[in-house]
C-alpha cells in the first residue's frame, strides 16, 4: 500500500499545483489526497504500528498511533465520496442554479457528518457501518459518474480531453465505490487489498492521457503557457531587431543619398540606378521587419463598451468585394455587447475571416454566430473550404507558421496576433478543421467582459 500512497498523493500534489485557480482541479486533488489518507491507515495497520510495538513497546504511543491511524482510515471514508460528488459538481455546472451551488456543497456534507455522529466508533475491524454509510455515497459515486459523463463540450478542443478524462477518472472511481463500500456492506472486508492492482493500471493511463492529450483541460494550459512564453520572446526580440535594423537602414540611407548627390553632380547614370536599387531593397528591409513588429508588439487595451453586431457589419463591409461568391450567414445574439478594445478586436476578426475567405477561392459559405458555453460568450467562424489536416491543425497557431508560402507579405503572425489579443482580453482562441470539410475558429469571451 506504500505505493498507492506515494502515487495518490504525488498525483493530488501535481493537479493542485498546475492550476490551484481550479476548483475543478481541488476536488481532483481532494479525491488523491482523501484515497492516498486510506493507504496510509493501512501502511500505519500492517507495518508502522507493529514495528513500533515491538521496538518501543509503549502502550501510549501505541493508542496515539491507533488513533490517528482512525482518522486517516475515516477521512478516507467519508471524504472520497463527497470529495467526489463536489467534483462532478464542479466539473459539470450546466444544470445547477445559483441558489443550488450555494447550498448543496453543504447538503452533501450532512450525510457524513450524521455518520459520524450517531453510528458506533472506529475499530480496525469495522472502522464504519458500512451499509449505512453505503446508502448515500455510492449515489454519490454513481450519480457524480452520470453528471460527469452526460457533460457536453461545445469547443472541439476539450472534447478529446473530456473523453479521456471519463475514461482515467471513472473506471478506478466505481472499482473504489464497489470494493470500498458496496462489498463490505455484504461481509466482504478488506477488499482495499486490490486498489494496487487498479492503480497498477490507472497510474500508467493517468500519465500517458496528460502528456498526451490533456486531463481536466490540463494539456491546453500546458499549451497555452508556452505559446505565451513563444510569443512573448518574439515581441521582445523583434522590438530589438526593429530598433536596430531602423537604425542601421538610417545610416545607409544617409549615405546613399550623398553618393547619389555626387553621382548626380557626375552625372553618373548607371551609378544612380544602382543607388536606387539598394536604397529601395533597404526600404524594402525597413519595411518588412516594421510590419513584423507591428503585429507582435504588445498593445495596451483600450476597452469600450462594443455590440458585436455592429463591429461584425464594420468588419464584413471592406471585404464585400472578396465575398461575391460566398454566401454569409448571421446569427449574432441581439444587442449583444462588450466590454473589448474594438480596435484590436477589429483586426482580430479582419484576420480570421480573410483566412476563412482565402480558404474558398472559388465559392463556398461563411457562417457567423455567438454561443452560449457556460457563462462564456463564444464567437464562431466557421468556412466549408479547404480545411487542414491534423499535422497543419497543430502548428498553425506557432509564431511564423504558414500555409501561404507563396506570398512575400505573409509572415505567419496573424493566428498568433488574434490568440495574443484574445488573451490579453482574458479569453481563448481554438480552431477546428477537417480537410475538405473547413474550418471553425471559436474566439471565446469570459464572463466578465459581458455587458448586462
Amino acid at each position: 500500500m506504500l505505493f498507492v500512497l506515494f502515487a495518490l498523493w504525488i498525483i493530488a500534489l501535481g493537479l493542485v499545483m498546475i492550476d490551484p485557480r481550479s476548483s475543478t482541479m481541488r476536488w481532483m486533488s481532494a479525491i488523491a489526497f482523501t484515497g492516498g489518507f486510506g493507504a496510509l491507515a493501512a501502511v500505519l495497520s500492517e507495518t508502522f504500528i507493529p514495528y513500533i510495538q515491538q521496538a518501543v513497546p509503549n502502550p501510549s504511543i501505541s493508542a496515539l498511533l491507533y488513533r490517528f491511524m482512525g482518522i486517516c482510515s475515516l477521512i478516507s471514508y467519508y471524504g472520497l465520496p463527497y470529495s467526489f460528488a463536489m467534483l462532478s459538481l464542479s466539473y459539470n455546472t450546466t444544470w445547477q442554479k445559483p441558489a443550488l451551488r450555494t447550498w448543496l456543497p453543504f447538503a452533501l456534507l450532512l450525510p457524513a457528518i450524521a455518520c459520524i455522529l450517531f453510528t458506533p466508533g472506529y475499530t480496525e475491524e469495522m472502522p464504519i457501518t458500512f451499509p449505512i454509510v453505503a446508502l448515500w455515497a455510492v449515489p454519490y459515486f454513481f450519480i457524480g459518474s452520470v453528471l460527469i459523463v452526460i457533460k457536453t463540450e461545445r469547443l472541439p478542443a476539450l472534447k478529446r480531453t473530456h473523453l479521456f478524462t471519463c475514461l482515467a477518472l471513472l473506471p478506478p472511481i466505481l472499482c473504489v465505490g464497489v470494493l470500498n463500500y458496496v462489498m463490505p456492506s455484504f461481509g466482504y472486508y478488506r477488499m482495499w487489498v486490490y486498489h494496487v492492482w487498479i492503480l497498477a493500471f490507472v497510474v500508467p493511463f493517468f500519465v500517458y492521457t496528460f502528456f498526451k492529450y490533456g486531463f481536466l483541460g490540463m494539456r491546453l494550459l500546458i499549451e497555452r503557457r508556452k505559446l505565451d512564453s513563444t510569443l512573448r520572446a518574439i515581441t521582445s526580440g523583434t522590438a530589438i531587431l526593429n530598433h536596430a535594423i531602423k537604425n542601421d537602414v538610417g545610416k545607409m540611407r544617409l549615405f546613399l543619398e550623398k553618393m547619389k548627390q555626387h553621382a548626380e553632380e557626375t552625372h553618373q547614370t548607371e551609378l544612380i540606378r544602382d543607388i536606387e536599387v539598394v536604397m529601395g531593397a533597404s526600404e524594402h528591409i525597413r519595411d518588412m521587419i516594421s510590419r513584423v513588429h507591428e503585429q507582435t508588439q504588445e498593445l495596451p487595451l483600450r476597452v469600450t463598451s462594443v455590440r458585436i453586431g455592429e463591429l461584425i457589419d464594420e468588419v464584413l463591409q471592406p471585404l464585400q468585394p472578396s465575398l461575391s461568391n460566398i454566401a454569409v450567414q448571421l446569427n449574432i445574439a441581439e444587442n449583444l455587447t462588450l466590454q473589448i478594445d474594438r480596435i484590436q478586436m477589429a483586426e482580430t476578426l479582419t484576420n480570421v475571416l480573410m483566412n476563412a475567405i482565402e480558404a474558398m477561392p472559388h465559392n463556398g459559405e461563411l457562417m457567423i454566430r455567438t454561443l452560449h458555453v457556460k457563462k462564456n460568450i463564444v464567437l464562431e467562424i466557421k468556412d466549408n473550404g479547404m480545411g487542414m489536416d491534423k499535422d497543419v491543425l497543430k502548428q498553425v497557431l506557432e509564431p511564423f507558421y504558414t500555409t501561404k508560402s507563396g506570398s512575400r507579405n505573409n509572415f505567419g503572425l496573424g493566428l498568433a496576433y488574434c490568440y495574443s489579443v484574445m488573451k490579453k482580453h482574458g479569453g481563448t482562441l481554438e480552431l477546428s478543421s477537417s480537410p475538405g470539410k473547413g474550418t471553425s475558429v471559436f474566439l471565446t469571451f469570459p464572463s466578465s467582459r459581458i455587458q448586462t
